[in-house]
């Protein structure tokens, strides 16, 4: 989750709003590509939760990586809650899942590169302490009580806030993780492209990172449990915003969008106050009862926007938000399969195109149908395998295109990062489909053999 902004002014127009938004166009040649991912911790010999503190603990690995691989402490109440070094960080989510928040990078070499660093420093610390730390897109075994909310007063809002909205907001604070990336655009126009491409194809990213079929112990129907948790959270901030198909979507729409969401908090001097459920819009008059006559200042919307959670999502840049969090393979292939989509102008026409002519309900069933069946979904008579095969496809032309290369020019461009997601549409099977027949095969039914299998 994102670290609180400060400062940048009293907000005096309306028209502010979108132009922080569009403070973000860039030339194509200033686009970079910024991977997020998380991925929880255990304890080895018991295979529960870390806690915050102990010996074995959160504050033990973001310590341990503080003091030896030299990034910066990040604290909240006197509490180490994250890290910072060249521009990328390190945070916690709220059940105590660990994210690195990777700086921005040119290429997904230098991607891929940052994440074997990351991955590498954490078992450096890890294993000296008997902790280890698996990616998956939900918690296989563990119980809500016993995943201990961290010491950040966004997640304790939060946290009261979810238990009144949907029914698996706390559960997928506390037990889901995900991978993202965040890429830029270059003019509103470029924008609404790549938002339009984003929102109707994350039920593809979404079926082949699919990598959480269990759930309490035992198989829970679905291929994505964290895409299913999604679905019924807080509707007034998720889901596939259907508005963006709309005729004159642009950075104004998306404010409006924003302006409807209720607030969560806003940051003062190191303290989150709470605002659960007032208005922005009561903000921008002086209105907000949580600080009355009080007007919100630039670093309360970047916060505000913080709190929007659609399957993708406008900032400075666009959040891909639809997958699960894997194995490192599909740390790197993540970011490769929406670059290749989006960075290049042939094949970002080639993804509208492929998904121009559907209405919002073939849209929606799509992203229910990839949770549950994951390649075998299908909806409005879409076959999600034959969409996921064109769409690599096209990613793959558009990485080609781009002729990033790598080695020191030794690996002509960023396609091979693709291997393990065309692999999944040679077989058919998605990570989640490999897991059961390991639980049903191999483990004999044991899913605690889950950790030492797919453990970074």
């Amino acid at each position: 989750m994102s670290i609180p902004q400060s400062g940048g002014g009293v907000i005096e127009r309306h028209e502010q709003l979108a132009e922080y938004l569009a403070a973000g166009c860039k030339p194509k040649e200033n686009w970079r590509i910024g991977t997020e991912h998380e991925k929880f911790g255990y304890c080895k010999d018991t295979l529960k939760p870390l806690p915050y503190e102990g010996a074995r603990s959160i504050e033990a690995v973001l310590s341990g990586l503080r003091d030896r691989h030299g990034w910066a402490p990040v604290t909240e109440g006197g509490k180490l809650i994250g890290l910072e070094k060249d521009g990328a960080n390190v945070s916690l989510e709220p059940g105590g899942a660990l994210e690195l928040s990777g700086a921005p990078m040119e290429t997904i070499h230098q991607t891929c590169d940052e994440v074997n660093v990351h991955l590498r420093e954490v078992k450096d610390i890890a294993d000296e302490i008997g902790v280890g730390f698996i990616g998956l897109g939900a918690a296989p075994e563990w119980q809500h009580d016993q995943m201990p909310l961290m010491p950040k007063g966004r997640y304790k809002l939060m946290d009261a806030y979810m238990g009144k909205v949907g029914t698996m907001g706390r559960a997928m604070m506390r037990r889901t993780c995900t991978v993202q990336v965040n890429l830029d655009f270059g003019s509103e126009a470029d924008m609404v492209q790549k938002m339009r491409v984003a929102i109707a194809l994350q039920p593809v990213a979404t079926a082949l990172f699919a990598n959480s079929p269990f759930f309490e112990g035992r198989k829970n129907g679905h291929k994505s449990w964290r895409s299913r948790i999604w679905r019924d959270l807080d509707d007034a901030r998720t889901g596939m915003v259907p508005f963006v198909f709309d005729d004159g979507f642009g950075f104004e729409r998306w404010v409006q969008y924003a302006l409807d969401v209720p607030m969560y908090f806003v940051y003062r001097d190191g303290e989150y106050i709470d605002a659960l459920g007032q208005s922005f819009r009561d903000f921008l008059k002086g209105e907000l009862p949580a600080l009355p006559g009080e007007k919100p200042l630039m670093s309360d919307w970047a916060d505000h926007l913080t709190t929007l959670f659609p399957e993708a999502r406008v900032k400075k840049f666009i959040e891909m938000r639809g997958a699960d969090g894997g194995p490192w393979r599909r740390l790197c292939a993540l970011p490769a399969f929406w670059v290749g989509l989006t960075y290049d102008q042939g094949a970002l026409d080639a993804a509208w195109d492929l998904v121009k002519d559907w209405d919002a309900e073939t849209r929606e069933a799509l992203r229910v149908a990839a949770s549950v069946g994951g390649l075998a979904a299908e909806a409005g008579g879409v076959k999600m395998h034959d969409l996921a095969r064109e769409v690599l496809a096209i990613s793959e032309v558009g990485l080609v295109a781009r002729g990033r290369a790598g080695s020191g020019g030794l690996v002509p461009d960023e396609t091979h990062f693709l291997n393990a997601l065309r692999e999944s549409v040679e077989s058919g099977k998605v990570p989640a489909d490999e897991l059961v027949e390991q639980f049903e095969g191999d483990w004999g039914g044991d899913l605690s053999r889950i950790y030492a299998a797919h453990s970074y």
